[in-house]
C-alpha cells in the first residue's frame, strides 16, 4: 500500500482541495484521492492529468494537503518536482490551474512518435523518430 509523505514537492492550494473536495462530495466517493499524472507524448507533447481515484497502486506516492489525497505515479512524479495546484474562480472563468516548473520532454523530429516505446521511461527525447 502507497505510504503518505509530507512534500513540498507538490502543492494543493487551500482553493484547489477545497475544490477537490466539492468534487467529492457532489460524485458521492468518500475516499477517493486526487490522481496527478503526465500523459500524452508524440509530437504534441506531454501534459498534465488530474483524475479522481479511488484505490492507489503500491509504486504511487500519497501526499496529503488539507484533507485531501494526492495520488502520483511513479513516473510522473519525476516531472511534477515544485509544481502547484490552484483553483481558479474569476472574470476568465473557472477551473484548475496546473504551475510546473519543469519542462517536459517533448518530440521535435516533426513526426509520430511510436506509442509502442518504452512509455514508463519519458528520458527518450526521440520518442521513436528516425533522425
Amino acid at each position: 500500500m502507497a505510504t503518505i509523505e509530507a512534500t513540498d514537492q507538490i502543492t494543493l492550494t487551500p482553493a484547489a482541495a477545497e475544490a477537490v473536495q466539492n468534487l467529492l462530495t457532489q460524485k458521492n466517493l468518500p475516499g477517493y484521492a486526487l490522481r496527478i499524472f503526465i500523459s500524452g507524448g508524440g509530437c504534441s507533447g506531454y501534459q498534465h492529468g488530474m483524475a479522481l481515484e479511488g484505490n492507489a497502486r503500491p509504486e504511487d506516492t500519497v501526499y496529503e494537503y488539507n484533507g485531501v489525497k494526492v495520488v502520483v505515479d511513479e513516473v510522473s512524479i519525476e516531472y511534477l518536482h515544485g509544481t502547484t495546484i490552484d483553483y481558479i474562480n474569476d472574470e476568465r472563468g473557472t477551473g484548475f490551474k496546473i504551475d510546473n516548473p519543469n519542462t517536459l520532454p517533448a518530440c521535435s523530429c516533426g513526426s509520430p512518435c511510436d506509442s509502442t516505446e518504452n512509455t514508463s521511461d519519458y528520458s527518450d527525447a526521440n520518442c521513436g523518430c528516425n533522425n
